[in-house]
């Protein structure tokens, strides 16, 4: 493309001149820089994509080294598992029969088993019997764990021979590295409560590592970090890799069961593959240099006789057309070839795409300004609800006041002909009519007062609306057990009465978050307003909604998941992908347009999250997930 505007450009000053010369300077200088950047892209993108695949084999082979080791530290827990789960082994435990020892702890038993180490201590650490041995001659080893009668008092499984719990690692010992395993002594089915662990171990010798490197289908070799002197690495499962120009070496650290770097592994993988992308790439170039002689020669006569001028007359339309904002120009190029044939299409897309626009730009005011005032009037409508039913109450207070009777007790006190014991009982009227007075104003004060609340709530959704529709929504600091507060102000009264809403503890261990904080409150209000209506169609008088929510990480950012459940009617399970869709409503259309959850998805995709619906089914209650990204 670069190459064609260039030409553009400098075309027309020299059509006077040589153009052929020109054309073939310009397509010589385009293949020596396609040459550059071909060399470029071998040495910056293919070459290092192999040695990339080198380090990829590498890092695999390791994984798979590391997997190997797993799943034989995996067999040994599940013999400590079945050495644990045995009734005899959970009886020895409590009598220390010396006739179990004799029978069970052998040599012949630890070959079958294939471990040097088996330990069996009770709850607190304290050796009831241990047996090392190697596994090729029988003779007994002198290994040092379990040489005392109990297990070092930091040794980090205590805790799980106290809860029963299993656990596996490795561990230095004098006689070189112990693969070890452990696992709660049980009454041989599965309960308890435990009376200690079984150790397993297997020596981590030569064999072993010969035995690993076979299932991982390399060459491997184990160094002893215990035993090499120096810094080591920074920490365990910390993975080192190494190149040379004809092998790549990747080396991966284990911890032992205190959590300290204990073992090297490594294995060494030849650059088999760099070698021969080197060949291929080589071979590949001389291949374009060949191709790219005979393309030029062709593309000279090509363009010279039948491409170059009626191209320029397409590019340079094209370019007025980029350039400008007048869809009404036209090529009309003569002729029946593909030039000819591309320009008259070019002319019919730029028809086509002028209509698109004009119908686009129409229809995308006509939704825009639909879909806003239809969410703005929803949401209103929901907040207008309940400030109309405390405006009726205050109207119905203030109506039901004795003012008129007080007006006229007022103005027969001011008679002087009203004789001593009528002024006492209108004096005593008066004063009783203040004090109801005094109390409906009271009342009257704090509906008023609520009522500017909701008003400012109101004002609060037109302003967000309207920034809606011009910039990003407000980000606030929210506590989300305030919120809920503040949103059930602006639900109506026949919701809150139909429906207990229950604030899960989690609203106040999120803590504090930054959110647009109008949005989700509109969002909450319609979620209680459909789980009241949901209650309703249950055919029940009271229900019940809990909200919560939770901090999760997702595409590498943390993100508020927050969910109602109620306890309603549900939703049918070919109605959960639909619930969020527009006009899609389960309720009378009368008093249900299908505005509000889908006004709910709008926006808050939005503020790029999502929403979604779950429920077990009709009549087993349904519940809301929102998940929207924080902002720091």
């Amino acid at each position: 493309m670069h190459a064609t505007w260039i030409h553009v450009n400098w075309l027309p000053r020299c059509l006077k001149v040589n153009i052929r010369t020109k054309v073939l300077t310009f397509l010589s200088l385009l293949f020596v820089v396609l040459g550059v950047v071909e060399i470029a892209i071998q040495q910056r993108a293919l070459m290092p994509s192999f040695a990339e695949l080198e380090r990829d084999e590498a890092r695999t082979a390791i994984r798979r080294v590391g997997f190997a080791l797993d799943l034989a530290l995996e067999r040994l827990k599940i013999n400590a598992m079945d050495w644990g789960n045995w009734a005899d082994t959970y009886q020895f435990v409590r009598t220390r029969d010396p006739d179990f020892v004799a029978k069970n702890l052998t040599a012949l038993a630890l070959k079958q088993l294939n471990v040097n180490l088996m330990l069996i201590a009770d709850t607190e650490g304290n050796i009831v019997r241990q047996s090392a041995r190697d596994l090729d001659s029988g003779r007994l080893l002198d290994l040092d764990l379990g040489k005392q009668s109990t297990l070092p008092a930091d040794f980090p499984w205590l805790r799980e021979f106290r809860g029963g719990k299993t656990a596996q690692g490795l561990l230095a010992t004098n006689l070189g590295i112990l693969m070890l395993a452990t696992a709660p002594i049980l009454d041989g089915n599965g309960g308890g409560p435990s009376r200690g662990a079984v150790i397993v171990g297997r020596l981590l010798g030569e064999s072993e590592i010969n035995s690993l490197g076979a299932q991982a289908q390399v060459a491997l070799q184990m160094v002893n970090l215990r035993n090499t002197t120096g810094a080591g690495p920074p920490s365990a499962d910390h993975d080192d890799l190494l190149e040379t120009d004809n092998q790549t070496q990747v080396r991966r650290y284990f911890p032992d069961i205190y959590g300290k770097p204990l073992v090297r592994l490594q294995v060494e993988i030849p650059r088999r593959i760099t070698a021969r992308g080197r060949t291929a790439v080589t071979y590949a170039s001389l291949y374009l240099v060949v191709a790219a002689v005979i393309v030029l020669a062709l593309l000279v006569f090509v363009l010279n006789r039948l491409v170059l001028s009626p191209l320029r007359q397409v590019t340079q339309h094209a370019v007025a057309i980029g350039e400008g904002n007048d869809l009404t120009r036209r090529l009309n190029l003569p002729g029946d070839d593909e030039i000819g044939v591309l320009a008259r299409e070019f002319d019919r897309m730029v028809e086509r795409l002028a209509s698109t626009r004009r119908e686009l730009v129409d229809r995308s005011f006509q939704a825009g300004f639909a879909e806003l005032a239809r969410g703005v009037l929803h949401n209103l409508g929901n907040a207008m609800t309940p400030l109309g039913v405390r405006l009726a109450a205050l109207h119905d207070r203030l109506r039901r006041a004795p003012v008129a009777d007080m007006e006229r007790a007022a103005a027969e006190l001011e008679q002087a002909s009203t004789d001593a014991s009528r002024r006492s009982d209108l004096l005593q009227f008066m004063t009783l009519g203040t004090r109801e007075l005094a109390a409906d104003l009271k009342l009257s004060k704090d509906d008023v007062a609520v009522m500017q609340r909701q008003a400012s709530v109101i004002q609060a959704a037109l302003s967000e609306q309207m920034k809606s529709s011009r910039s990003e929504q407000v980000v606030e600091p929210v506590r989300l057990p305030d919120l809920v507060s503040q949103t059930l102000e602006i639900v109506p009264d026949t919701c809150r009465q139909r429906l207990s809403v229950d604030t899960d503890d989690s609203l106040r261990k999120v803590g504090v978050v930054r959110v647009a904080r109008t949005v989700l409150r509109l969002i909450l209000q319609n979620f209680i307003i459909n789980a009241a209506d949901s209650v309703r169609d249950a055919g029940r008088e009271r229900g019940r909604l809990r909200v919560a929510a939770e901090i999760v990480s997702e595409a590498g950012a943390d993100q508020l998941h927050l969910y109602c459940e109620d306890d309603g009617a549900g939703i049918a399970p070919d109605h959960l992908q639909r619930v969020f869709e527009k006009g899609f409503s389960t309720k009378s259309r009368d008093t249900n347009h299908g505005i509000g959850l889908h006004w709910c998805a709008n926006a808050i995709t939005a503020l790029g999250g999502r929403i979604w619906a779950a429920s077990e089914g009709l009549g087993a209650g349904a519940s809301l997930h929102v998940l929207m990204p924080l902002t720091k």
